[in-house]
């Protein structure tokens, strides 16, 4: 490791999914992840305010909850009543190759619904969850059945998004997602997010800290991608927007079949030749990447490896036990779970998914920023609780770090996060290499890249960033 950075073990909770997942957790490497736009050319970010601030015990991390007692009334909408606010979530948990598929986001809803009501619900009414099953391949089923039943979507995540816009557009469901996935829909109307990601915006604080660490490897970069829409989209915006950081990549990107190759050579033999010294893998640990770095290893290529937050992961850390996976860098934005005795958000996360007998994961956390951004937006509107005052209310919010779950964003703007840490794997742990005060995000104004080029006009942004391709 670089001298001067800090080198502190972390691990995380989120499980490996298995090969049957691969396009899913391909999908899910774009989704997330965090930050603020406030002066100054560095910054940092969640390290005061966490961890000076005495909260109260319906406090979540250094927010006010936004549950209580109250009087609100009157049916205003479908799914709200004078006593009771209904709202829908899901995930893919059944996906017959991959069952609980991203099931982390699920138990997390459920746990924050139960925190809420404990404490009187919203404004006194109680909410009430549905709970959608979108099975990859049904979400327009399931987005229909919303259509006619809840208030709003909070929390949910559909990696097959792409899909359900046409319905949900048409029947002016609005949502507050964990993540988004196709342009259609990061860019989309009636949605706000609490870690935007859109198409024409790209967080850059990975690749700006990877050129600090390496700035001959940067130059000499290459893409290794597969063949599905949302992994080629999100290296297509590496390729416009990482240039400004620094990178230069070669004319040897190498795509590989999602579902997986009979033999990996080729590919790392390709990189090999090229020259490349910095590698963009975009998929998932296990088992694609595993296979990549096993047919690395065996014709003795070792670049320096660069992936998203998936990659931030206890199964393929605990893999690691050979170290082929030590040059492995993963960019992060919520505070690793480790890390929690430092930001009272995460272990109020984790205690409340305990006390549920949920499962945890970075997917988790992201929904339960979902649901405290959408609460404190429907809190905001009292008795007149529709879902044209809740985006009214989080169109304002500019400013958003779920209590300091993680680094601040722009959900108002949907722009993406101008903060982030960076973790390698050393053996079977993680380690924080980037910023060097361990537990800190570094934040500045240039980690935003603007996306330009074909990828962008696929979305057909109009003069407000909404994509009109749904």
């Amino acid at each position: 490791m670089p001298k001067g950075h800090g080198s502190t073990p972390v691990k995380t909770r989120s499980k490996r999914r298995t090969s049957g997942t691969v396009l899913v957790v391909a999908v899910v490497a774009v989704l997330s992840i965090f930050a603020a736009a406030c002066g100054g050319s560095s910054r940092s970010s969640g390290d005061s305010t966490a961890t000076t601030k005495v909260a109260s015990a319906t406090d979540f991390g250094t927010m006010a909850s936004p549950c209580g007692k109250g009087d609100a009334k009157g049916a205003t909408a479908q799914g709200v009543t004078d006593t009771s606010i209904t709202i829908g979530y899901g995930d893919d948990a059944g996906y017959s190759a991959a069952p609980g598929l991203n099931k982390e986001m699920s138990d997390a809803i459920k746990a924050m619904i139960k925190w809420c009501n404990d404490q009187g619900g919203i404004n006194g009414r109680q909410v009430t969850g549905k709970y959608y099953d979108a099975a990859i391949m049904n979400v327009n089923n399931v987005m229909t059945e919303a259509c006619t039943q809840v208030f709003m979507l909070v929390g949910e995540g559909w990696s097959l998004d792409s899909a359900q816009e046409k319905t949900r557009l048409g029947c002016k469901m609005a949502a507050v997602p964990t993540y988004t996935v196709s342009p259609a829909f990061a860019n989309g109307a009636l949605m706000i997010q609490p870690v935007p990601n859109p198409i024409d915006k790209t967080p850059l604080s990975a690749p700006y800290q990877l050129a600090q660490l390496f700035p001959t490897a940067v130059k000499k970069a290459a893409i290794f991608t597969a063949n599905y829409p949302a992994t080629k989209d999100t290296t297509d915006k590496a390729k416009a927007a990482f240039p400004a950081a620094g990178w230069t990549f070669l004319d040897c990107e190498q795509e590989y079949n999602i579902g997986g190759e009979s033999n990996w050579t080729p590919f790392v033999q390709r990189l090999k030749d090229c020259g490349a010294e910095m590698v963009y893998f975009s998929g998932s640990p296990a088992p694609n990447f595993q296979n990549v770095l096993d047919a690395a290893k065996q014709i003795g290529y070792a670049p320096k490896w660069y992936s998203d937050s998936n990659f931030y992961d206890t199964s393929f850390a605990n893999w690691n036990t050979a170290g082929l996976a030590d040059n492995v860098y993963v960019r992060m934005a919520f505070y690793p779970f480790e890390q929690a005795s430092e930001h009272p958000a995460t272990q109020k996360y984790l205690d409340l998914l305990k006390a549920a007998n949920g499962k945890t994961g970075l997917l988790g956390a992201q929904a339960t920023s979902s649901f405290l951004l959408w609460a404190m937006g429907a809190k905001e509107c009292g008795s007149t609780l529709t879902s044209d005052c809740v985006l009214g209310k989080l169109k304002a919010v500019n400013k958003w770090d779920a209590g300091g779950l993680q680094a601040t964003t722009n959900p108002g703007a949907n722009l993406p996060p101008d903060c982030g840490m960076l973790v390698k794997l050393e053996s079977t742990k993680y380690v924080q290499v980037a910023p060097a005060k361990i537990g800190q995000m570094e934040c500045s104004d240039k980690f935003v890249g603007t996306v330009a080029g074909p990828v962008v006009a696929a979305a057909k942004l109009d003069a407000n960033r909404i994509s009109q391709a749904g």
